[in-house]
């Protein structure tokens, strides 16, 4: 499963819209929504971010463990 499948995954199995993970981060919701459809790449320190909220490992982020 690629980043963008486990990033959209995560943000609905938290109950979380678009507009509040790109709050988390400093971005747009736009911006986001580029990073879950895979038009942008996740810069490091938003995937840094994302890991620390979510409370997962980078690699579980990027599709590289299956271990949160």
């Amino acid at each position: 499963m690629g980043y963008v499948r486990i990033l959209r995954d995560l943000r609905e199995d938290a109950d979380k819209t678009q507009t509040q993970i790109a709050d988390v981060l400093g971005t747009s919701q736009t911006m986001y929504a580029r990073y879950e459809r895979g038009a942008n790449e996740l810069p490091i320190h938003h995937l840094i971010t994302l890991s620390k909220y979510y409370g997962v490992s980078t690699d579980y982020l990027l599709g590289l463990s299956k271990e949160r």
